[in-house]
């Protein structure tokens, strides 16, 4: 038997020469009949994922493979010149910011080369953005940096040179199987910068995990609890740690690094104990980079509609930097810290540690939620600008595989960055083909060009690095706009930088996630909830507060509250009503058993008629109005406690002779109050489909009561 909805519809009939309103028409809705049956739904969902046709697996492995979609319908001579000039410029800017960005991770330089190498590789496979660029990033880079740290610190790898020999050489000596002494001398066989690819790469490894795990199980939805907001301000909260990380090598300190909570303050109290000790050669060496890439940096924005390509200034810089320290001896003469030798080739294939995965797993889940919260925002902002469609589900698995594979080749974390995917579709880029031309870019540097770096300074590096948080850093100038736009979102962007910057990276991005849900449950908790007036000569209903020239009709009050009504806010619907009526049915109940009683004992001591008829009049006192319509059009829902309290409400005013009417409910709405048993037999007509119906109806309804009362 399916189960009718009676909504309330008026309509006007004409008697004599007034309009005589008549409430008996009604208007029938038939729900849809659900299927509620969790097995028929597993069943079906079941056959669905098992069933084996060549049909389905085809189309599984053009889904999972997206490049086998696109790469037969390749159009060569459209394409392809964009494709080599942006995969050329994106290549030549990642050479030197892959270098850069290894400093920041804690890895040797080699290990951002294979990094970049092979991210653009495996989306190249597996993504299905057509302009993202992916491969180092400087926030997850900072955070991978901070794990490889700490781990560093555990295995013993801070302690003093000196001392590191005497136990290596005490441990070889000593022909025993005290385990607390091979133990360390087998850890120290893997040196310093071996054990810190070996976290990335563990790290990198359980990342990729987390992040395929999530596309398969399809959570994609993680990511929009990661407003806007709250990444800019996370992002420009780290940028502030990248930077302080890096102030280190423009002076030329060799301090340790700080990391866990305040570990920015405890950064910069360490380079001002040490400021004594600057490396003058490093400071003006930084110096000089600051004023030959600002400047042009500045230019290659000013003039980005007019230039075909950006100027390569970083490659400039590195390659001019490399050949002033090489032929001015540098290093020799100033002691100042330099690249050292990178390799040529690759190193061959290591499985991560797999014992390091209690340690490191932890700390992946923050850099895996960043990772492809960042991937699938950039893939879906540049697909709608350009008019087609990703999948998010398959960015995740994108850039899972982007982690997980590489893990194996000596490679840390990676995900979408914004400013080299700007510089690729600004310079033609129509497919992922120019990410295989940026990969063959790094391949040639890998294979030739990188033991020339062996001169090159670390100052120049951390240049580079400060220089590319600019954009970041800008959001400051942003913030006027922002917070007359929505307060709100300022304040969680400004509770996000700071958490992000002053506590930690990861403690920074719990605490906005935090914060912004408490906000949105803030708003829900005290929302708007004014008196509405009628439109003349319409049959629209708005807000009194917000518009002038609104009128109100005789005996109605029409209430709206803009919120769900859950167990959070339902005391503020009661209050808030109360208050817009300005008539608390409990006080009024309370106040009329008061004169009562009063009234009792003045006939019981026959005080006189006078004192009596007050009383009569204080009890039979009207409240000016007979009607109160709750406009639901803004309530999503209703819980067990939003029902009740309905209930009460319509409880507490029938009781002083005002009726409520509800109007505009949703479907979710009406089944909760049918389901919560809201109306009783003969009260269907509480329900309207427009305040316009629910006002016409109490109208006709009072003026129906006052002619039988005439009579």
């Amino acid at each position: 038997m399916a189960e009718f909805n009676n909504i309330r519809s008026v309509t006007e009939m004409p008697e004599g020469d007034d309009v005589k309103r008549s409430f008996h028409h009604r208007m029938f809705l038939e729900p849809q009949e659900k299927k509620r049956s969790m097995k028929a739904l597993v069943v079906k969902q079941a056959k669905k994922t098992c069933s084996c046709t060549p049909a389905r697996i085809k189309d599984y492995v053009f889904s999972f493979f997206p490049v086998l979609q696109w790469l037969p319908k390749y159009k060569l001579r459209e394409y392809l010149l964009g494709d080599i000039m942006s995969g050329v410029i994106v290549g030549v800017l990642l050479v030197p910011q892959s270098i850069a960005y290894s400093l920041l991770a804690g890895q040797e330089p080699i290990y951002g080369l294979y990094t970049s190498f092979f991210a653009s590789i495996i989306y190249f496979i597996f993504g299905t953005s057509r302009h993202i660029s992916v491969g180092i990033f400087g926030v997850i880079c900072l955070m991978v940096g901070q794990v490889v740290d700490r781990e560093i610190q555990r295995a013993g790898y801070d302690l003093e040179p000196a001392a590191l020999s005497v136990l290596t050489d005490t441990a070889a000596s000593v022909n025993t199987t005290i385990s607390a002494v091979n133990q360390t001398s087998q850890k120290l066989l893997c040196d310093k910068s071996c054990y810190a690819i070996t976290v990335a790469a563990t790290m990198t490894f359980i990342a990729g995990v987390y992040q395929v795990a999530m596309g398969f199980f399809q959570v994609g939805f993680v990511s929009v609890y990661l407003s806007d907001s709250l990444l800019s301000g996370f992002v420009t909260g780290a940028s502030f740690t990248i930077l302080t990380s890096q102030a280190k090598y423009l002076l030329g300190l060799d301090i340790p690094r700080s990391s866990g909570i305040g570990s920015l303050i405890a950064t910069w109290i360490n380079i001002f104990r040490n400021i004594h000790k600057t490396n003058i050669c490093d400071l003006i060496t930084s110096f000089l980079c600051f004023l030959v890439l600002i400047p042009t940096k500045e230019l290659n924005e000013h003039f980005k509609s007019r230039l075909k390509a950006p100027i390569p200034v970083e490659l400039v810089v590195i390659v001019a930097a490399t050949l002033a320290s090489h032929f001015g001896k540098l290093r020799e003469t100033y002691d100042s810290s330099v690249a050292g030798h990178i390799p040529t080739g690759f190193l061959p294939p290591h499985p991560p540690d797999w014992s390091l995965i209690p340690n490191v797993a932890l700390d992946a889940i923050p850099i895996a939620i960043i990772g492809f919260a960042i991937t699938v925002s950039l893939s879906e902002m540049f697909a709608k600008k350009h008019g087609y469609t990703v999948r998010a589900n398959q960015e995740m698995y994108a850039i899972g595989f982007c982690n997980i594979i590489p893990s194996f080749f000596h490679c840390f974390t990676t995900s979408a960055a914004l400013a080299k995917t700007l510089v690729k579709e600004s310079t033609g880029c129509r497919t992922q083909m120019s990410g295989m031309v940026t990969s063959l870019v790094i391949l040639l540097v890998l294979l030739v060009i990188a033991p020339l770096f062996y001169s090159l300074q670390k100052c120049v590096l951390a240049v580079i690095t400060i220089v590319n948080l600019r954009g970041a850093l800008r959001k400051f100038k942003d913030l006027p706009k922002m917070w007359h736009l929505s307060r709100v979102d300022t304040v969680i962007w400004l509770v996000t930088m700071a958490a992000s910057a002053l506590i930690s990276t990861e403690i920074g991005l719990l605490v906005g996630v935090c914060f912004s849900m408490l906000c949105v449950i803030f708003r829900t908790q005290r929302p708007e909830a004014p008196l509405l007036g009628w439109v003349a000569e319409s049959e629209t209903y708005e807000s009194l507060s917000a518009y002038k020239n609104l009128q109100t009709k005789p005996g109605i009050m029409v209430f709206r509250f803009e919120a769900p009504l859950y167990y959070i806010n339902k005391e503020c619907f009661k209050s808030t009503l109360y208050k817009q009526t300005g008539v608390n049915p409990v006080w009024v109940k309370a106040a009329k058993k008061k004169a009562e009683k009063r009234m009792l004992r003045e006939k019981e001591v026959d005080s006189g008629g006078n004192q009596t008829s007050i009383s009569m009049d204080f009890v039979s006192e009207p409240l000016g109005f007979h009607t109160i319509v709750i406009d639901c059009c803004a309530v999503q829902f209703l819980d067990t406690a939003g029902i009740r309290t309905l209930k009460e409400v319509c409880k507490d005013y029938g009781e002083i002779d005002v009726q409520v009417l509800l109007a505009q409910c949703n479907p979710s709405v009406r089944s909760s109050l049918i389901r919560g048993e809201f109306f009783k037999e003969g009260e269907d007509h509480l329900l309207f489909h427009s305040v316009h119906q629910a006002v016409d109806f109490a109208l006709g309804a009072q003026g129906h009561s006052g002619t039988s009362a005439s009579k």
